[in-house]
C-alpha cells in the first residue's frame, strides 16, 4: 500500500507558507524523502464565492503547481486530484498534462472526474448537464492527440482538422488516468477509459453535495467494487484497476480523536478489496486547519514514521 500526500495549495489564507515556488519545493521534497509515493493537488479554477463561504476552497492552477514539485523532486509521482477536463478545451488539457508529464520524465497521474459545481461550470463555458458525456468524449479525444497522430475532432467549441501536438507524454501510451466518482458512470469510465479508481468515503449527505453516490461502509465499497469487476468482465477488460482510497473511520491524523491502531487496522480491510493507494490530507480543504509549513511537516513526518512505515 503506497500514500500520497495532499499539498495543501488551497490555503490560500498562507500563501507565504503553503502557494509560492519555495513553498511547494520544500514541501515535495519532504514528502518524497519520507518515503510518500506522490502528492496530490485539487482544481478549482473559478469558484464561486457562495461556495467558498459555505465550506468550498481555492486551488493553485493544478499543473502549475505541479511542475514546480516535479522539478524539486526526482521521484515522486505528480497526481491531479481531480482535473476537470469538462472546464478545459480538450487540446488544452491534452497539451498541459502532456508537457507536465514529458518535463516530469513520466511521474504524472491524471486523477480526473466529471465534476460537480455548476457555477464554476458556468464561469468556464463548460455544459455542466451534459459533464459525463462531455468527460468520456474529452478523454478519448485526448488519447488521440497523445499519440502524436493527426487527430481530426469537432464539437462544442472547436474544430480540429489534422491538428499534432508535440511533446508526447513521456508514459506510453499515456499517463495513468485514474477516475474520481462513487457513481455507476465513473465505474464505467474507469474501467472504459482508464487506469485506476478513486472512490471518496461519502455519506448520504456529503454524495447529495458532490453529486455522487454514497459509499459510508466498507461492505459499500466492497459491492461497488462488484460492479466495477463485473463490468470489466462484461466488455472484456483484463488488466488490473488500481483503486485509491484512504481510511474515514479513524480520524484525522494529527488530532487528539486519531488512532495509529484503528487507521492501520482499516487500511489492512481496504487492502484485502483491492485499495492499492492511500490519499491523505491532514486538514479539510481551504478551512484554515493548516496554519504553518512548519506545521505541516510535522504531520508529514509524524503519519511517514507512524504509518507510512509500517507498509513498506
Amino acid at each position: 500500500m503506497r500514500f500520497i500526500l495532499g499539498l495543501p495549495t488551497d490555503e490560500v489564507h498562507a500563501v507565504d507558507q503553503f502557494c509560492t515556488m519555495a513553498a511547494v519545493s520544500e514541501l515535495s521534497q519532504r514528502a518524497e524523502a519520507a518515503g510518500y509515493f506522490g502528492v496530490f493537488v485539487t482544481d478549482h479554477p473559478s469558484p464561486p464565492a457562495a461556495f467558498v463561504d459555505n465550506g468550498g476552497h481555492h486551488a493553485l492552477e493544478p499543473t502549475v503547481a505541479l511542475a514546480v514539485a516535479g522539478a524539486a523532486t526526482t521521484t515522486l509521482r505528480l497526481m491531479t486530484n481531480l482535473y476537470i477536463i469538462g472546464y478545459r478545451n480538450p487540446f488544452l488539457a491534452a497539451k498541459a498534462i502532456a508537457s507536465l508529464d514529458a518535463m516530469a520524465e513520466g511521474r504524472v497521474i491524471l486523477g480526473t472526474g466529471a465534476g460537480y459545481l455548476e457555477a464554476e461550470f458556468a464561469a468556464l463555458g463548460g455544459d455542466f448537464e451534459q459533464r459525463n458525456d462531455v468527460l468520456d468524449e474529452r478523454l478519448r479525444i485526448m488519447k488521440e492527440v497523445w499519440t502524436g497522430a493527426p487527430v481530426t475532432e469537432s464539437g462544442p467549441g472547436y474544430v480540429a482538422d489534422a491538428i499534432v501536438a508535440l511533446p508526447t507524454p513521456h508514459q506510453r501510451p499515456n499517463p495513468p488516468i485514474w477516475v474520481g466518482g462513487n457513481s455507476k458512470r465513473a465505474m464505467r469510465r474507469t474501467v472504459e477509459f482508464g487506469d485506476g479508481w478513486m472512490p471518496i468515503p461519502a455519506s448520504k449527505g456529503m454524495a447529495a453535495v458532490v453529486r455522487t453516490a454514497s459509499i459510508a461502509t466498507i461492505d459499500d465499497l466492497g459491492e461497488r467494487l462488484s460492479y466495477l469487476h463485473e463490468h470489466a468482465a462484461k466488455v472484456g477488460r483484463t488488466d488490473p484497476v488500481t483503486v485509491t482510497m484512504s481510511p474515514w473511520n479513524s480520524g484525522r491524523y494529527g488530532t487528539d480523536g486519531f488512532s495509529v491502531e484503528a487507521f492501520i487496522d482499516e487500511a489492512g480491510r481496504l487492502a484485502e478489496l483491492g485499495v492499492e493507494q492511500v490519499p491523505i490530507n491532514f486538514a479539510f480543504p481551504g478551512k484554515g486547519g493548516l496554519t504553518s509549513r512548519e506545521q505541516f511537516l510535522d504531520l508529514a513526518d509524524g503519519f511517514a514514521s507512524d504509518i507510512v512505515s509500517q507498509f513498506r
